[in-house]
């Protein structure tokens, strides 16, 4: 009887199985409600030692979808108003020409006489200018005029003149000319505090000698310093192309307002690259008004050399945070030494406010009148200390021997 029956018993429970597993998967099918899925937002419980709360999702802020406004089809207007202002400037300067060898031999001197080729010869450089007064002062580079013993500036509309040098401040990279011409071309300047970063850029200037060329870009960076360029830095980055001969030329807005004077460009083939720079016109402003008022740029003037403050210097000085400047030395009878500084202080503080980069610190003291009393804060000796300096007059750097050609 059992092994008759065996054959039959094992269907039967398998299907038994099958039947649990079905219901079990699917209990609606004997009336019973299946069970909710769980919404994605649930929070997730995550159990551990010190109790864990349950966290909600976090809020984010959303964007408001990017508004694209159309810009000018042609920038012509603007370069209307302000390429007639744009001036090239041809600087040309006599130089020595070394001796060859050769002539210092009698044998080969006797066949010149008394007559030997001369040794001078004359050197030319290109730059541009922008003409920005009615009387004829033109903001250019010192660099394009530096050491030149003749200056000529021609305009847009075909006119040639001499210049004659008001002043020049090698510490900045600017000068002044003036051009005795009547009804001239003046172009505008912009409050350099209202642009920003994306702003549309046309550069003009005579690159290369070609002529006058306008070039179209946007304002990249502002406010650039720590390039090694000058002494004292707050250039304009931009894309607009810029190459050799763009020196002094005009840096200009979409409505042809005076943006800033083009200076240098950062290359490796010494062709543009998409990194020029250009000085903002406040600052161009204020060295125009010095340079035409006293012949020179008055510079409140510490009389210091200081260098940055990395964390290893800090810690020997006993400051917990590199913060301030380590004056590293100390011009004998200058302001600074008849305050009392010191080689080896660390000037934490300018005025009330805290020294966090040398060349940014010494910027501001540079802007300050000579006379005024200026405040500080030092650690000497791990001790901090109040000193009150006396700013000075910056003095005149010595002007560089023109290289020879």
């Amino acid at each position: 009887m059992r092994r008759t029956l065996l054959p039959y018993l094992w269907p039967v429970l398998i299907g038994v199985l099958a039947a649990i597993v079905l219901l079990n998967a699917f209990p609606q099918l004997i009336g019973r409600p299946a069970a909710p899925p769980a919404p994605p937002s649930t929070p997730v419980l995550v159990q551990s030692d010190d109790k864990s709360q349950a966290r909600d999702a976090p809020e984010v802020r959303q964007a408001e979808p990017i508004k694209r406004q159309q810009g000018p089809a042609s920038y012509a207007q603007a370069v209307e108003r302000a390429a007639p202002a744009v001036v090239n400037i041809y600087s040309s300067r006599v130089v020595e020409r070394e001796e060859h060898p050769l002539m210092s031999d009698p044998f080969f001197r006797q066949f010149f006489g008394d007559e030997l080729p001369s040794r001078q010869r004359m050197l030319s450089s290109l730059g541009s200018g922008v003409i920005v007064s009615d009387v004829g002062y033109v903001l250019t580079n010192h660099h394009v005029i530096r050491g030149a013993d003749q200056i000529q500036v021609a305009l847009r509309d075909g006119r040639e003149t001499l210049a004659e040098v008001i002043g020049t401040d090698p510490e900045s990279d600017l000068a002044v000319l003036r051009i005795d011409l009547d009804s001239l071309p003046v172009m505008k300047l912009t409050d350099t505090t209202r642009i920003a970063v994306g702003d549309v850029a046309l550069a003009i200037g005579n690159p290369f000698g070609v002529g006058q060329t306008v070039t179209m870009g946007i304002i990249s960076a502002t406010g650039r310093s720590h390039l090694g360029l000058n002494a004292y830095e707050d250039f304009i980055q931009t894309d607009a192309a810029i190459n050799p001969g763009n020196s002094g030329g005009a840096l200009v807005n979409a409505e042809g307002a005076l943006v800033g004077i083009n200076t240098a460009i950062f290359s490796r083939s010494g062709g543009s690259q998409g990194i020029g720079f250009a000085i903002p016109t406040n600052l161009a402003r204020n060295i125009l008004d010095e340079l035409v008022t006293h012949g020179r740029v008055i510079r409140g003037w510490m009389g210091v050399e200081a260098q940055e403050l990395n964390q290893e210097l800090a810690a020997s000085f006993g400051l917990q945070t590199p913060a301030g400047v380590i004056i590293a030395g100390v011009v004998p009878n200058g302001p600074a030494d008849r305050a009392g500084l010191q080689p080896g202080d660390v000037l934490l503080e300018v005025d009330g406010k805290p020294v966090l980069d040398p060349r940014r610190t010494m910027s501001d003291i540079a802007a300050m009148a000579p006379g005024t009393q200026l405040p500080l804060t030092i650690v000497r000796g791990g001790e901090r200390r109040e000193l009150t300096i006396e700013l000075g007059e910056r003095p005149t750097p010595k002007p560089r021997r023109p290289d020879k050609g």
